[in-house]
């Protein structure tokens, strides 16, 4: 890709999440979305492959579609309520459509079917930005929101998302596919959330943010997309490759790693709105996750080559590092001890 188209990309990526996320008007925060998604567009499409444009098609089709529900439910709060600001929503049908169109957005269940498959058609790092910093302007509306969505509505998604993502991960063997289908699931537990304690949806987001960074600098530095390539990677890098088994370990929830702390207070704070029977059925439905979490850790670190299984052997690699991974990966692994300064900057 052209080094100045490149840039321009970035920085329209970059402009269109400061516009949403600082935006207090609904109009402005819809022409950030719309920067964002024709800033992600180019560099989705860049590799110039089918599966490329078929993802960037599918991506932009499924955006267009929830722009256009956010726009139509604003402009329906505006005409009952006479109001353009985003935390004065009011009118029943406009918090129907708006949470629908975030949704979209997000990937959330029933409203999932794009996102596996436009992970799947992008390049790693590309897929970085689309499970993280892509995720922030909605998630900025879901929580400026957040006092007038129906809790019952958000919380049959969370439950189908956590679900859903959990089953639907178990049989994948891209890895690529395996991530979309934890974003997902790790959706459902921020949106649980949301009607609780918005800060906690924040705090959970960064977390995942953060995790699944690590994850995917990872990959991009090791070049693995499916898992029988993950199986050769020991052979590669095996410091990077441990330190992946503990991070995919993290993501998955365990302690004391900081993919923990999350998913701890999430159960604390439902248990204290006397919701014991959803915070057990989303605690049970995370070990769908955690089986698919382990099955990577697993062949990450355990199956060593030879197999029977038909695949290219790689040699060492000799892409270096990128600071960003040992960054992300301390963060990911280290964080759980400094849980009092999180809970008190929050």
């Amino acid at each position: 890709m052209n080094p100045q188209a490149k840039l321009i990309s970035t920085t329209s990526l970059l402009l269109g999440t400061s516009i949403t996320i600082s935006s207090n008007h609904w109009m402005t925060a819809w022409i950030g979305l719309e920067i964002n998604t024709l800033a992600i567009l180019p560099l989705i499409s860049k590799t110039h492959h089918p599966r490329a444009v078929e993802a960037s098609t599918k991506y932009f089709l499924t955006q267009a579609t929830a722009s256009t529900l956010l726009l139509f439910a604003s402009m329906i709060n505006a005409w009952f309520s006479g109001q353009w600001d985003i935390t004065q929503l009011t009118h029943p049908m406009s918090c129907m459509l708006s949470t629908v169109a975030i949704s979209i957005k997000l990937g959330l269940v029933p409203f999932h079917f794009w996102f596996p498959e436009v992970l799947q058609g992008s390049t790693m790092t590309t897929c970085l930005l689309l499970a993280t910093i892509m995720k922030f302007p909605p998630i900025t509306l879901f929580y400026l929101t957040s006092p007038s969505l129906n809790s019952t509505l958000l919380t049959s998604m969370a439950i189908a998302s956590a679900a859903l993502g959990g089953w639907m991960g178990l049989n994948q063997t891209q890895t690529r596919k395996v991530l979309a289908f934890s974003s997902i699931a790790h959706l459902g537990w921020m949106t649980i959330i949301l009607n609780y304690d918005p800060n906690l949806t924040l705090i959970t987001f960064y977390l995942y943010t953060v995790t699944t960074s690590a994850i995917f600098l990872i990959l991009n530095t090791t070049n693995t997309l499916k898992l029988s390539t993950v199986m050769t990677t020991w052979t590669k890098i095996p410091p990077l490759t441990t330190i992946f088994m503990l991070t995919l370990l993290s993501l998955a929830g365990l302690p004391p790693l900081t993919g923990f702390l999350p998913k701890w207070l999430i159960i604390q704070e439902l248990t204290k709105q006397e919701l014991t029977a959803t915070a057990t059925a989303i605690s049970l439905l995370s070990l769908l996750g955690l089986f698919f979490y382990l099955r990577l850790a697993y062949c990450a670190t355990i199956t060593l080559p030879p197999n029977f299984t038909n695949y290219m052997k790689q040699w060492q690699t000799n892409k270096p590092t990128n600071p960003l991974t040992t960054i992300f990966t301390s963060l990911s692994i280290m964080l759980l001890p400094l849980s009092p300064m999180v809970l008190t900057i929050s």
